[in-house]
């Protein structure tokens, strides 16, 4: 597992490969085949040094003991970012850094399990970065992106999928989904579309007015 940038063009999403639960080898081969660029957070490099895995970028606050020319010969070449702003998690200085180098989209993997906070603050976080990066979060169960205010997909039947609001969203519609909706309204806390299905192969189609709504594509 130690190869990516079997890249076709310059679009294919980025990866970083945060400090979270980690997730199964397939699906990390599957991210790396096509990563133009691996980026690591911080603490996380011991656990994917372990792995074999090619870094391009070690970034982080590094606000515990770090030799940097330590990894530097683990794995030469590498870029190794300090970014010691307290106001912004890795996982943001990550997304703004790929802004920085022209990148339009990125996976995110090792985002979610272990500490709940962290979960909560990577999978909300997202929203603030809806007009300048593609963000995909992925581990082992579930896919989760934000959606434009028009969405449309085929799925297959029985498919799980959740919309759930950051804030409030309003004015939401939508077809093919078991429990539909009708310009309606979520709000976090008190209505969510947790646990959902698809009614039958074919599109699912999400639209809604305002506000940020995230889908979580999900399977046990």
């Amino acid at each position: 597992m130690s190869s990516h940038h079997i890249v076709r063009d310059d679009q294919e999403p980025a990866l970083i490969i945060a400090n979270g639960e980690a997730c199964s080898s397939e699906l990390l081969g599957q991210l790396l085949e096509w990563s133009p660029i691996v980026i690591v957070l911080d603490s996380a490099i011991e656990r994917v040094l372990e792995l074999g895995i090619k870094v391009d970028v070690l970034l982080g606050d590094f606000d515990r003991g770090f030799d940097a020319n330590y990894y530097k010969e683990k794995q030469y070449p590498i870029e190794i970012v300090h970014t010691p702003n307290q106001d912004k998690t890795d996982l943001e200085k990550a997304f703004d850094y790929l802004i920085e180098k022209g990148h339009q989209a990125a996976n995110v993997i090792w985002a979610t399990g272990r500490r709940a906070d962290h979960t909560i603050t990577n999978l909300t976080n997202i929203v603030a970065y809806r007009n300048l990066l593609k963000i995909v979060i992925l581990d082992d169960h579930s896919k989760v992106y934000l959606l434009s205010t028009t969405f449309e997909k085929w799925y297959t039947s029985k498919t799980i999928l959740s919309l759930i609001p950051i804030g409030k969203v309003t004015g939401i519609s939508t077809k093919n989904l078991f429990y539909s909706l009708t310009n309606e309204d979520l709000t976090i806390g008190y209505r969510t579309g947790s646990s959902n299905h698809v009614t039958e192969d074919g599109i699912v189609s999400i639209t809604h007015k305002d506000g940020d709504l995230l889908l979580m594509e999900c399977w046990d």
